[in-house]
């Protein structure tokens, strides 16, 4: 399965909510294919007092739940149809889940890139001492 058609799951997830309190739920949703082949998918929740979370959050936290952890590629898509980049938070948290998500496929409007060219400058062990 190929980034276009995770782009598909993910427009048929989309279900835009507004609270009553001004929040937003479902216009964005994520869809993620594992290393083992399986799609997850995850809307976002925007609501007040920074309560809330990304779409990729949301798709992260099912494959998680069903106990998988590596992501091959993921894509994240507004209501509008056009394909969002994952956020600082969202990119980090692909990297940290899964031992060898660093180089997962990212969706992006026209093209497809690695986690590793979003998120240059890892932080962690791994990157810091490559050596132990």
């Amino acid at each position: 399965m190929n980034v276009d058609d995770l782009y598909g799951i993910a427009r048929e997830r989309l279900n835009t909510r507004t609270t009553s309190r001004e929040g937003k739920m479902g216009h964005v949703a994520a869809a993620l294919m594992t290393a083992e082949g399986n799609i997850y998918t995850g809307v976002a929740l925007d609501l007040p007092s920074s309560i809330g979370f990304c779409a990729e959050h949301s798709a992260i936290a099912a494959m998680v739940t069903a106990g998988e952890y590596d992501v091959a590629r993921i894509i994240a898509v507004h209501e509008d149809g056009s394909i969002l980049p994952p956020c600082g938070r969202c990119r980090e948290l692909i990297n940290q889940v899964g031992e060898d998500n660093y180089g997962c496929e990212i969706g992006l409007s026209g093209r497809i890139v690695r986690l590793e060219e979003l998120l240059p400058e890892r932080w962690d062990e791994k990157y810091l001492h490559p050596d132990v």
